[in-house]
């Protein structure tokens, strides 16, 4: 490994992000940053990245507390009178931009990481978007990186930082199965979105979980309060 390669991690403490900070850390001098914005399971989603840092060897973990996201509303995750949705067993999910939508969440967490990656010299910016058997929501779509890959080239210095999405055309089964070839610490991930000390079993994000591993034949051993296979 070159030790000039630096590479800092949108770190959230889930399934998807910790495959991608595994890949990053085989092959960089990785450094994670993290966002608390007021979601739900906020003081769980940062345990689990800390973990996830710690035992991947990260260089450093910049944890940002961001309030806009919870003042501005409008999504599940960070408005209490919004009920997190259930998911039946055989449910799908996708097909619409559920409630659980977070307006633009993933342009905010970008532009710090690109600001961070400025200063620390980094010229890569690791984030665990996914497409394929995901919530549906429009930030995590090929298009939108590459959008912000062309704003990155005209609003830096050197406008050579690349966003590299290795998961994004990956089912979730695949993800799992990787995940477990990298020794990616997927035991101390969290992905319920309502939570903390028992994953619920039955939002979206814990159903696309179950299944993905189901999928892959393997074990999902964080605690669960309902489990649905």
């Amino acid at each position: 490994m070159p030790t000039s390669t630096k590479a800092v991690v949108s770190l959230s403490g889930g399934m998807d992000s910790c495959v991608c900070a595994a890949l990053a850390a085989r092959n960089y001098h990785a450094y994670a940053i993290h966002f608390s914005y007021g979601q739900r399971t906020e003081a769980k989603e940062l345990d689990s990245a800390r973990s996830i840092a710690n035992t991947l060897g990260f260089k450093n973990f910049l944890h940002l507390k961001i309030d806009l996201f919870r003042r501005i509303g409008g999504s599940a995750l960070t408005d209490a009178s919004i009920a997190v949705p259930e998911v039946s067993e055989n449910g799908q999910i996708g097909a619409e931009i559920p409630v659980t939508y977070v307006p633009f969440r993933n342009a905010h967490f970008l532009s710090a990481a690109v600001s961070w990656a400025e200063v620390l010299g980094a010229k890569k910016i690791f984030i665990g978007a996914v497409e394929q058997d995901s919530s549906g929501y429009p930030d995590c779509r090929p298009a939108y990186y590459e959008a912000f890959q062309q704003l990155i080239r005209t609003g830096t210095k050197e406008g050579d930082i690349e966003v590299v999405t290795p998961l994004i055309h990956m089912r979730k089964k695949q993800i799992v199965a990787l995940g477990l070839e990298l020794g990616a610490p997927l035991d101390l991930t969290w992905s319920c979105y309502s939570g903390e000390e028992f994953a619920c079993g039955v939002c979206e994000s814990c159903v696309l979980r179950l299944r993905a591993f189901a999928e892959a034949g393997s074990e999902d051993r964080i605690p669960y309060a309902a489990h649905r296979s």
